[in-house]
């Protein structure tokens, strides 16, 4: 069975053309969504996955209507593959039925691939960069170096519960005890 799947990203489109461009290519029933691609919420999509079995090919009119990005374009599609559905798009020519199909898919997933190892190395040239000039990633420290050695000398008199010290710096017992933890670490470091 084709089920077809339309979707506008605006409120001033309508689905008039693509509605009749998956009927006049025999789609059987029609899912449909009139909200931006952007939101992670189409009912529409959620529904026409639903009712698909294997067997039955989704059919949408443009391959921008069924992804926001290229990587989730490809899990949507790999879902589809993996309920043995299969996956038409009518202005590309695009049929993952078909060998060649299939192909384009593999390539697209491949370029998916590469586009997530280019924004990995962007990152890590960040990360390095952002370093080389003083900065460093991560949350901003909560305690002073004079508070978290506070932190330590009570904990290691036990003069202070731990109820007290949670009261009084408001950290958590795992948060208080590594505190505790790095500043004896350090202490041995120092100490011959």
């Amino acid at each position: 069975m084709l089920v077809g799947y339309a979707r506008v990203s605006t409120l001033e489109q309508n689905l008039d053309l693509q509605l009749d461009a998956l009927t006049h290519a025999g789609c059987e029933k029609i899912f449909r969504d009139t909200i931006s691609g952007a939101k992670s919420e189409r009912p529409g999509l959620s529904q026409a996955i639903e009712f698909m079995r294997q067997g039955d090919v989704l059919v949408v009119w443009k391959l921008d209507r069924l992804g926001r990005s290229l990587r989730d374009l490809i899990d949507i599609v790999s879902t589809l593959r993996h309920q043995g559905i299969g996956f038409r798009v009518l202005q590309e020519a695009i049929d993952t039925t078909t060998p060649a199909g299939e192909l384009i898919f593999h390539i697209f997933g491949a370029l998916a691939e590469f586009e997530r190892a280019l924004i990995r190395l962007r990152t890590r040239a960040g990360l390095v960069a952002a370093r080389a000039r003083g900065r460093k990633g991560g949350s901003p420290r909560k305690f002073t170096a004079e508070q978290e050695r506070q932190i330590a000398v009570a904990m290691s008199n036990r003069a202070t519960t731990m109820a007290e010290l949670r009261n009084l710096f408001k950290a958590s017992d795992t948060t208080l005890r590594r505190i505790a933890a790095k500043h004896q670490e350090s202490s041995r470091a120092v100490t011959p």
